[in-house]
Order: structure tokens, then sequence, then C-alpha cells
């Protein structure tokens, strides 16, 4: 049995709001299963929240969001920061 201080708690992320709208995905590396995620979560059509496979599971690994919409990531972290794609 694994040590209970070894389990990483999951990060989660605040984004601009509760709605989600993918306005790009995308299949980076041929595999079929999408690898990158970009989404808007406040109705406005711009991108705030950007997520990506980056080993070919299919799941999340990193996620960043930019509350600002000003192009530089505010938060970035491990995983899909409570926050899956549909």
């Amino acid at each position: 049995m694994s040590d209970p201080q070894d389990i990483e708690t999951p990060q989660t992320v605040q984004t601009r709001g509760d709605e989600r709208v993918d306005l790009l995905t995308s299949d980076a590396n041929g595999d079929g299963r999408t690898d990158v995620w970009v989404s808007d979560t406040d109705g406005d059509g711009k991108p705030d929240l950007y997520q990506f496979d980056t080993d070919g599971d299919g799941k999340v690994d990193v996620t960043m969001v930019d509350l600002d919409e000003d192009g530089t990531p505010d938060h970035i972290v491990d995983g899909d920061g409570g926050l899956p794609p549909v």
C-alpha cells in the first residue's frame, strides 16, 4: 500500500466562467486522439483555457489558464486542473 503522503492532490484552476466551449481541438501527433484543447469558458468567444496531452494517452497532462486573455498564462498546472474535456 502506498503512503498517503506520496499521493498528490490534483490541482484545480479557476477560469473566467463556468461554461466550456471548445474553440479548437487538434490531433497533433496523428494517433486519432485529441491532444490539444483551446476553450472559451465565459462565452466571449476568446480562448482562456488551454489543455495539452503531452504523452499521447488521450488524457490532459498540462492545463494553462489565461484569466485576462492577454496571451500569457496566469496559471499552469499538471493534469486537467479539474476541468476535463467532455
